[in-house]
This record gives structure tokens, sequence and C-alpha cells, in this order.
């Protein structure tokens, strides 16, 4: 049972990455308040769930990690700007303390994920839920074999840099720029995630055996159905989808989608389960 009571952090640092987007780096605090259960439960997050993070006097919002609590009890988010919390958290200096609760939801299947082979699918910020799997797969050598597909809509809406540009030290990266508008030096091509699925296919010694995907709905749904057609099992797709989550814990109906929550059930759900839920095209 995770405590509705925010978690003390501080703000630490963050860095501009990608347009009106910025990398927040935070660090849970040792106060009197805190039992040592919900500082465990922290440092039990997994890669793929979320937390709430609280502004006094402002309100609350779910993010993903980009990095999990480590010893030092940091973890980092992606954030981007688009409404009242996050508007007001762009203007907060370093240093300045905040609230949190989680970690909330299910993560990734990682038990399903290591020593497979595995492709990766992201759009826009939706890349970030995605960050740890690479991470942790390329510093644990625990793939057979690993691709990523990230999409922007335009050279300005890229994020998440450093992050693929290090990958690709060590995997294949496909940079795709929807509006064609690609930068010269970078490993790009103009179209859509599925406009490079063909090639991406062939590069695998055999079919992808999961696939991960997170971003719009629609590049989601459209990727899913041509790798389905193209004789992949949806029992091996999983996607990661953001739908109206505001409390984190299934008691303001936000997020309900039929007879799951998507705060607490998902963000993860398997293609096969979710297509049940979503009706295809919404």
């Amino acid at each position: 049972m995770h405590s509705l009571t925010p978690t003390a952090v501080r703000l630490i640092d963050f860095y501009d990455d990608g347009e009106h987007a910025r990398h927040f780096t935070f660090r849970l605090l040792n106060t009197a308040s805190q039992t040592t259960e919900v500082q465990g439960d922290w440092m039990k997050a997994k890669t793929g769930q979320f937390f709430m993070l609280c502004l006094p006097s402002v309100g609350e919002a779910p993010f993903t990690f980009t990095q999990l609590p480590d010893q030092h009890r940091n973890f980092r988010a992606l954030v981007r700007k688009i409404g009242r919390v996050t508007s007001a958290l762009f203007e907060l200096e370093a240093g300045q303390i905040l609230g949190a609760k989680g970690p909330y939801g299910k993560g990734w299947p990682m038990d399903q994920v290591c020593n497979k082979r595995v492709l990766v699918v992201g759009g826009g910020c939706g890349l970030a839920p995605l960050v740890g799997v690479v991470n942790q797969l390329i510093e644990q050598k625990t793939y057979t074999q690993l691709m990523v597909v990230y999409g922007a809509r335009n050279r300005q809406a890229k994020m998440l840099r450093p992050e693929r540009s290090d990958w690709q030290r060590h995997i294949p990266v496909f940079n795709m720029i929807e509006n064609g508008d690609t930068e010269p030096g970078e490993n790009e091509s103009g179209g859509t995630p599925v406009d490079i699925l063909p090639t991406v296919l062939g590069q695998f010694d055999e079919s992808p055996d999961v696939v991960l995907l997170a971003g719009p709905q629609a590049m989601m749904f459209a990727v899913a159905k041509y790798l389905v057609a193209s004789g992949a099992s949806e029992q091996s797709i999983y996607l990661s989808i953001e739908r109206r989550m505001h409390c984190g814990v299934r008691t303001c109906g936000h997020c309900y989608l039929k007879d799951k929550y998507v705060c607490s059930d998902g963000p993860t759900f398997r293609w096969d389960d979710l297509k049940r839920y979503i009706p295809a095209g919404s």
C-alpha cells in the first residue's frame, strides 16, 4: 500500500532537452516523516513505472523515470512544458524542495526482455519510458540483438540526444524525422517509424522476440499492426500508454479503461490485451 503523503525531494539540476522540454534530476531526502518502508518502495522502482510530482500550491502530475533512484537517491525525468504544473516546474531553481509519490504502475516485463532479440520504438518524448530498458540491456549486456527506432516531428522536437548518441556506440539506432528536415552529420532519415520498419526487421537475424513501444498512440498502434501483419506475435508486443492519469492510485477514474485503470494496471500493456480496451482508430 503506497503512502498518499508526498515524499520530500530536492530539485538538483536540469537542462533543456528538446522543444519545450527539460531533463530534471531530483533527490529523495531523508526526513523524520519518511518511513523506511516508503524509502524502500522508491529504491525498488522498476523501469516503466511512473511517479507523481507534487508542487505545493500548484498541483501534481505524473512523470516516467528516465533514471531510477540510485545509491545516492537521485532519479531523473524528462518533462515537457504543456500545462500548469509543468509550467510552474520550469520556473523553479535548483535546490527547491518538492514532493513526490510513487513509484506507481506496472513496469516493463524485464523477465521477458532479457537475453532476447529486442526492438524498441519510441516517438517524441515517448522515448523517455524506454530509456531505462535500453540502458539496462546495454550495461548488463543482456540481449541477443537490440535495435532502437526513434521518431520526432521535426529537428527541434528531438529529445534525449545524449542517450541516443551513447546507444549508437553499442547498437543500431534509427532516427526518423517526420517532415524530412534531417540534420547533416546525424544518423537520420525522413519519415515515420513505420517507414523504416522493413529495413530494421531485415537487420535482425530472426524476427524480434520482444517489441517495446512508447509514444503517440497512433504511432504505436500503426507499428503494432504492421509488425503483426509481418508475422510478429501479438503477445510479443508491449506498449506504454498515457491516458489522463491524475491520481496514480485508481481512485479518481480519469484513466479508467473499461475494467482497467492505466495508473495501476498499466501504463505498460501487452498488445493483445490493450486492443480489447481501446477501439481501433481511437
